[in-house]
């Protein structure tokens, strides 16, 4: 199979790989953004000289103070999360074997054990020291030390981390936290503004302001296909530490988690809708899992350019005829979608009786189906139109995979 067609695969049911270089204490990736002033906005942005979205009205007029008494609202409720794990050397790939152990003896290099320590963002769900972060911040850890804006400091238990929406949650032992208040990611809107505060680089509790610069990006878009989520793209900063902290509207109201930056684009960050990230947190606090529905197949959106690059990928043995569609590349073997009959070069045109286009709209529906329960797909197989009955299972562990 080509590169780009593997690139271009997204996955339901494969193995959840690791998110990058950033995975530990950060951000995924790196970026570089210039940071806006906290006050009196302008009317032009000096970062990318364009207009700059209407400020929230008051009875009074503009309220040009807005986002300092929304960072008053929030502030107390954004904590700094420190984490470590033990990290195992390995010898290096080869020298792991009899004839070197023998040959070599004690002067064979010995594998060592290692501190990896990390910082990123975290806040207050509930009075009682709920908290939520991002799952690459503390992959790894048991413990992690919280610290308050205030100054104090606890302990923290991992309760739960869901790496296919990389959102953790963890528990403090406390009473009468300030928790934050809740928005909706769902009736947002491009050009409105997005206000970040985290511990980037960590410089505790920064606070970095943009706008709402897109939603509802796919996980292959953003540069992790691996993820469950469709995101909320800004252009507030936010930097390594940023990660697990909150993406807040001109109320104060939280709307999302920022959790990720592209290495290829400045200015772009990303977060998880704060609708997803609390359904994932409920389950973690109750059970210390998600159960993900999973179908088991590699699948793309065509497009005429992929098809013709299909045809002519020997390896594969495809002839596609439709320049649009979801193209079932592949499927698992002893999966739900294999035991539901689906072959490659199908093309997916309805799942649950509502029409797809991509193959992230297929992904949005399988996660929103039931475990176990009977989930119909509608496919074109060779200009024949099927209905296929599947039961998703639950998504592997990682020992299953």
């Amino acid at each position: 199979m080509s590169r780009s067609i593997k690139q271009l695969s997204v996955y339901l049911g494969v193995l959840a790989v690791g998110v990058g270089a950033g995975v530990w204490g950060s951000s995924y990736l790196i970026s570089q953004h210039l940071e806006k002033t906290q006050e009196q906005p302008s009317l032009v942005s000096s970062a990318s000289n364009r207009p700059l979205p209407i400020l929230p009205s008051s009875s009074s007029g503009a309220n040009l103070n807005f986002i300092a008494k929304a960072v008053q609202k929030v502030g107390p409720s954004v904590v700094r999360i420190d984490a470590a794990r033990q990290v195992s050397e390995q010898l290096p790939e080869g020298l792991d074997q009899p004839f070197f152990r023998r040959f070599f003896g004690e002067d064979l290099p010995i594998p060592r054990e290692h501190i990896e320590r990390g910082t990123g963002s975290g806040f207050i769900l509930s009075p009682d020291g709920r908290l939520l972060t991002n799952a690459h911040v503390v992959d790894g850890a048991s413990r992690v030390k919280v610290t308050l804006k205030d100054g104090q400091i606890y302990a923290g238990q991992v309760v739960g981390i869901d790496r296919i929406t990389d959102v953790a949650v963890v528990k403090i032992e406390a009473t009468n936290l300030p928790a934050v208040s809740f928005g909706t990611a769902e009736t947002l809107q491009p050009g409105e503004w997005a206000i970040a505060i985290g511990n980037p680089l960590g410089l505790d509790n920064t606070v970095t302001v943009g706008i709402i610069s897109a939603l509802g990006r796919s996980s292959s878009e953003v540069g992790v296909p691996d993820k469950r989520v469709k995101f909320i793209q800004t252009d507030a900063a936010i930097n390594p530490g940023n990660s697990g902290g909150p993406l807040l509207n001109a109320n104060g109201e939280v709307v999302g988690v920022n959790t990720a930056i592209r290495a290829d684009a400045q200015g772009l960050g990303f977060a998880i809708p704060i609708e997803t990230a609390r359904r994932i947190a409920e389950q973690l606090f109750t059970k210390g899992k998600v159960d993900h529905p999973y179908l088991g197949i590699h699948m793309v959106t065509l497009s005429p350019d992929l098809r013709e690059e299909i045809n002519r990928d020997k390896e594969l043995n495809l002839n596609v005829t439709a320049d649009k569609g979801v193209l079932v590349m592949r499927v698992i073997s002893g999966s739900p979608a294999q035991r539901a009959g689906f072959k490659p070069g199908d093309i997916i045109t309805k799942v649950g009786a509502q029409s797809v286009v991509t193959a992230a709209d297929v992904q949005e529906k399988v996660e929103k189906s039931e475990i176990g329960t009977v989930l119909e797909v509608e496919i074109d197989r060779n200009g024949e139109t099927k209905v296929l009955s599947t039961k998703p299972a639950a998504f592997p562990s990682e020992s299953n995979r």
